[in-house]
């Protein structure tokens, strides 16, 4: 099962979603606004992305924190910032076949679930 991870009202989310539907795949969609991440989730995924690769230092939220809290090197204190804003993570996060990647690119997707 692919599981979609991200916010309802992104774009890139919605043509992620839309680009899975074309395809005729299936998957879960998780708002993560509605539906908390844990700190064992960010934790894996940060096992699987990079942490420069998995924040959306474009973000608002981004931009917002701290110089101290942009320590991207701190694993805990990405896992942190991420459990409790959310959207600090670039989106959508797809979790499919053993793996975990962020963004959309429909070329990359069409290679790796097409």
């Amino acid at each position: 099962m692919i599981k979609v991870h991200g916010i309802k009202n992104c774009d890139t989310v919605k043509k992620s979603i839309k680009w899975l539907e074309q395809h005729q795949l299936k998957y879960e969609f998780r708002d993560v606004r509605e539906v908390p991440l844990s700190t064992a989730e960010v934790e894996q995924w940060l096992a699987d992305i990079p942490a420069d690769q998995l924040v959306n230092k474009r973000s608002t939220s981004w931009r917002q924190l701290d110089e101290s809290q942009r320590d991207l090197s701190n694993q805990a204190l990405v896992c942190q910032l991420i459990v409790e804003q959310p959207t600090l993570f670039k989106r959508p996060l797809v979790q499919a076949k053993g793996e975990a990647r962020v963004g959309f690119n429909a070329q990359q997707w069409e290679a790796w679930l097409g």
